[in-house]
């Protein structure tokens, strides 16, 4: 089916459903207490609510993402305190930091299974279905013992949502918005989105869901001929098919996630030949999921995972004759390829409890990624096996002990033989708990970094197959407490980390060609940084806040030692929610605080005699505010501004030699931009 007729589809499901529904439902509540039991299950034995957590959790509820209009993950991290995005508008994509460490630090989970990204960015968040999110899940620092490789930063896992006990449900939306100053409805010019999704439950403990997703981005800015947009267009198609057999004791489900999407730059009109050189970036993702949830009795439990992924992700290049209206394939580097990466993943571990105070869960994992293209050195092949088991003592009920390891063998690099953990949660008072955790880490050279050559008009990056494993030692120390009473709620919460890496993998001019970039193992990294977290309902209000201090390891430190060992920024937050429950209806205020981030760097690319200087990237400030209307028992609609204090570039003087040098003007958003959608929501018990 041609994707305009894809589009219209959509856009007619949910209309038709918005004249003839007769049934009702009632729309999530965002002011929904977050002090309240979350139940959570990254990291967990068995899946229990946040406060038993002997993790730091951090949980974003669908409530919250739906109350941003959120239309990707990204939009929903970007207000998240000790996250920054970063924007490569030259090929379409956005990055994240976490803790002062970058995305390649950082696992993601898509229901508790990793997902496969093209590079060393996570650009895989802005390809997730954000409509089919029931929670995400953050855990900050190493999570390796448990996750393996990536998890020196932390943990996203973002967990999708059960069909339920509904006996069928149907939930369709439509939201348009403006890019900037720039709209026209449905199409040509802003985002626009149409989504629907449905599932069934059979007589027997079987169901059935599925969903499709359509976004389409038109990009912002562009020359007088509409070429040469600042920001890039984009089209996205998110579908996804799930098959759930439950009985009391065994949990099975089968999950299909499909990604198709487009990214095109088109270039200049010459003039004189009356061509322009134009280029597509054409992902397809397929992701399988097989997990089993098996009670074999009240003592012993397994959870196993089984999933393969097929990305690919290709260039096309062409010269459009604006006279024929052709467009002949180019032959330059790098013009015409086809990356292919496939991941095959199993996980499965065991969960036994020898009695009341002590529980064992050995696993083991296997993984094995491959990788082929015209820019690929070869076909390479890289497999990791582990043995991993951790132990949870609870001598009291306030004490909980867990230690653990995992033994690695990788096939291509010197992984660590052995990465430990262990974590500590003591509950001070009946409002009050420490947790204190002490946790090796290590990140594995992804198979771009190692074989992957990326030239292209704006890059010129050379993998490096001798690069060695990154390994990280951190300490993590969190206190909090929780005060209900009958009129208010409130929590606080207040942790500090320490982050020390060997052999971190990065970016540096290639000494035999002073325009190319290698990657290459820096000898020394740390982070370091605190945050304070208060949230606070009183009625229909509540209020969520916070300020963080972050610092990033200074590398000329090592030859200049009057230099700081840390470069500091700062941030804060806030959230507002306040409920009308007459008028039903819901408002939101989002804020975040980004500081200036600092660096020293040496002086015109010289060494160290000539002296250091210290460059910066502002600070700036974001807000988004939303009003929701629920309509009848069905509908809700929602208008709203992003970016209320229209930014878009800040000004940056840090430079360097990695792939991506940042002086000049750094692209955060493309402006202001106003959005209005429909939501449909139909359950039948």
């Amino acid at each position: 089916m041609h994707h305009k007729t894809i589009q219209y589809y959509l856009t007619a499901c949910l209309l038709l459903m918005a004249f003839g529904a007769q049934a009702q439902t009632a729309t999530a509540d965002t002011a929904a207490s977050m002090l309240d039991a979350v139940t959570v299950t990254t990291g967990q034995y068995q899946p229990q609510s946040l406060r038993k957590s002997v993790y730091d959790v951090r949980v974003i509820t669908a409530a919250q993402i739906q109350a941003r209009g959120a239309v990707s993950v990204m939009q929903v991290l970007n207000t998240q305190l000790g996250m920054r995005l970063s924007n490569d508008n030259t090929l379409g994509v956005t990055d994240i930091q976490l803790m002062g460490m970058s995305g390649r630090s950082i696992k993601i989970l898509l229901d508790g299974v990793p997902v496969t990204d093209r590079n060393d960015t996570r650009e895989s968040l802005s390809q997730i279905d954000v409509q089919t999110i029931d929670r995400i899940e953050i855990v900050e620092g190493p999570m390796s013992v448990a996750y393996g490789s990536d998890a020196l930063a932390g943990v996203i896992n973002i967990i999708t949502r059960d069909p339920g006990a509904a006996t069928y449900s149907i939930r369709a939306k439509v939201q348009e918005e403006t890019a900037g100053n720039e709209y026209y409805p449905f199409s040509y010019q802003g985002l626009h989105q149409q989504s629907v999704s449905g599932s069934y439950k059979f007589k027997a403990p079987l169901t059935i869901s599925a969903g499709i997703n359509h976004i389409l981005f038109n990009g912002v800015g562009g020359d007088a001929y509409g070429r040469q947009k600042a920001w890039l267009p984009k089209e996205q198609y998110l579908g996804h098919l799930r098959a759930g057999y439950h009985t009391e004791r065994n949990k099975f489900h089968y999950r299909l996630d499909v990604l198709e999407e487009t990214i095109t730059k088109k270039g200049a009109l010459n003039l004189n030949v009356r061509k322009a050189f134009d280029q597509r970036y054409q992902t397809r993702r397929y992701m399988h999921q097989l997990q089993d949830q098996w009670k074999l009795n009240d003592r012993l439990h397994f959870s196993s995972f089984l999933s393969y992924t097929d990305y690919r992700r290709r260039t096309k290049s062409t010269n459009h004759n604006f006279e024929t209206g052709e467009d002949v394939p180019t032959t330059g580097t790098g013009e015409q390829d086809v990356a292919k990466f496939q991941t095959l993943f199993f996980r499965t571990q065991g969960v036994y409890a020898l009695h009341d105070k002590l529980s064992l869960q050995p696993g083991v994992e296997i993984s094995r990624d491959n990788a082929s293209g015209n820019r690929i050195k070869g076909s390479p092949v890289i497999t990791d096996y582990a043995l991993f088991a951790s132990a949870e003592y609870k001598p009291s009920g306030r004490i909980n002990i867990r230690p653990g390891l995992r033994m690695i063998k990788n096939s291509i690099y010197d992984a660590p033989p052995v990465v430990p953990a262990l974590n500590i949660k003591l509950g001070i008072s009946a409002a009050s708990d420490l947790r204190l955790s002490y946790a090796q880490g290590y990140r594995a050279p992804a198979l771009r970094e190692l074989y992957f050559d990326f030239v292209d008009a704006n890059h010129t990056i050379y993998g490096n197959p001798d690069l060695k494993a990154e390994i990280s030692r951190s300490l993590h120390l969190s206190w909090n407490t929780f005060l209900n009473r009958a009129a208010w709620k409130t929590s606080f919460s207040l942790s500090a980390f320490y982050n020390v890496f060997d052999d971190l993998i990065d970016y540096a001019a290639d000494p035999n060609n002073s325009r190319a970039t290698i990657l290459f193992n820096v000898s020394k990294f740390k982070t370091a940084g605190m945050l304070l977290q208060q949230g606070f309902i009183i009625r229909q209000l509540q209020v969520d806040w916070g300020v963080s201090y972050i610092g990033r390891y200074n590398r000329l430190k090592e030859a200049d030692g009057e230099l700081p060992e840390l470069n500091w920024s700062p941030e804060a937050n806030a959230a507002i929610y306040y409920n009308m429950h007459k008028p039903k209806l819901q408002l939101a205020l989002i804020y975040k605080f980004t500081g200036a981030r600092k660096q020293y760097q040496l002086k015109n690319g010289a060494d160290i005699s000539q002296g250091v200087q210290l460059t910066k990237m502002d600070a700036f400030h974001w807000a988004d505010f939303s009003v929701t209307k629920k309509l009848w028992s069905l509908f809700a609609v929602q208008a709203g501004v992003k970016n209320i204090l229209n930014i878009s570039n800040i000004n940056s003087t840090i430079g360097g030699d990695g792939a991506h040098s940042s002086s000049g003007p750094v692209p955060v958003s493309y402006g202001r931009s106003y959005f209005i959608g429909l939501d449909f929501r139909f359950n039948k018990q």
